[in-house]
């Protein structure tokens, strides 16, 4: 039987968590109150529910409506600094050794703030955080859907330029619907002539459409949530009947599908957790992994996650540890760091679960 508590200590690896979506409500309280901005509540839980408020609600668009707070706070160097450290601190205490965040530097941008300090004070952050618990990072650049082609190509660039300084990946989001990938091609094909790694939100509040696209126009070398890929397969229970050419190409080619079941739920993007198709995908030898996406707005940690897929899908913590594994060959990290946490860090401490649970497994 897998508890909580073994998730907890199982070494996991997150490879799509929004900043902005994970802050401490302690801390937009005290960043709200230093910086002089008015609040729906000052009291963390009652806080905490407000932001939790449009997670229920079925509609991405309501679910999003929460980081014009956490946005709204995090408006200097120090500030940005801070959530990025506590976000490290957040994912080390849940188990986490190894975590893709993303966020979106435009959001940010004010007359005493670039694009440049914002990136800078976030990785500094991160770091911080790496030092104190031992948790590796990597960031992720976003741009936006809806905002203009040049902003995205400016982050690109931007992404590009910081390689080497902790930046992995470049990422669009923002509501799928009416806002095709293919209107910020520049700045993928920017990303693509420099070598450099891409990840889309795509088959989320879209459908088989977005993914395509993602993937053969833009790019993609991962896919952020992939939901809807189960609309290009005739499914009987959680056996496949029928793959159409863009479900055959997903899995052959093996591309990861960052998979998040509690924020998909929240938006209605899947019915409820039974019916999400994650378990379709992983029976079926996707490679999936299970991600948090908004740790505040969805009231969600990566233990969460997986105690959702034990009690819903019968994961083993075999099972665990080859979604773990899985993630991390999926990371944007050079291939030895990959290796290295695989082998050194992930693959002994799940042995020593095992062996906890189990000594004659």
């Amino acid at each position: 039987m897998v508890t909580r508590d073994m998730l907890k200590r199982a070494p996991k690896v997150e490879l799509h968590d929004h900043i902005d979506g994970g802050l401490r409500p302690v801390t937009v309280i005290d960043l709200a109150t230093e910086y002089r901005i008015e609040l729906p509540s000052t009291d963390p839980e009652e806080l905490s529910a407000w932001l939790h408020r449009g997670a229920n609600r079925k509609s991405l668009g309501l679910y999003l409506e929460g980081f014009s707070v956490t946005c709204g706070v995090m408006r200097t160097r120090e500030a940005i600094e801070r959530v990025a450290r506590e976000a490290i601190e957040d994912l080390a205490e849940d188990g986490v050794v190894y975590a893709e965040l993303r966020f979106a530097p435009v959001l940010h941008v004010r007359d005493d703030l670039d694009l440049e300090s914002i990136v800078e004070a976030a990785l500094r952050g991160l770091e911080a955080g790496k030092k104190a618990t031992g948790t590796c990072y990597g960031l992720i650049l976003c741009a936006m859907r809806n905002m203009s082609p040049s902003l995205s190509l400016e982050t690109a660039e931007l992404a590009v330029s910081y390689r080497d300084r902790g930046v992995v990946a470049f990422d669009i989001a923002g509501d799928e619907s009416g806002h095709p990938p293919k209107r910020h091609i520049d700045a993928f094909q920017y990303i693509r002539n420099k070598n450099f790694n891409i990840t889309i939100h795509a088959g989320e509040a879209f459908g088989p459409e977005s993914i395509w696209q993602a993937l053969q126009v833009c790019g993609a070398h991962r896919i952020g949530h992939g939901t809807r890929l189960i609309e290009d397969m005739a499914i009987s229970g959680a056996r496949i009947d029928k793959m159409g050419s863009l479900a055959s190409y997903v899995r052959d080619r093996r591309i990861p599908l960052e998979c998040c079941l509690s924020s998909n739920v929240q938006t209605g993007v899947a019915a409820d957790y039974a019916s999400h198709p994650f378990n379709v995908l992983y029976r079926n030898d996707f490679r999936v992994s299970l991600c948090t996406d908004n740790r505040l707005m969805s009231q969600t940690s990566l233990t969460n996650e997986f105690l959702l897929a034990v009690e819903h899908f019968g994961l083993t913590i075999r099972d665990v540890e080859r979604i773990s594994i899985n993630a991390m060959k999926s990371a944007f990290v050079p291939y030895g760091e990959r290796v290295r946490l695989i082998f050194d860090v992930i693959k002994p401490r799940y042995a020593r679960l095992r062996d906890e649970t189990n000594p004659h497994d």
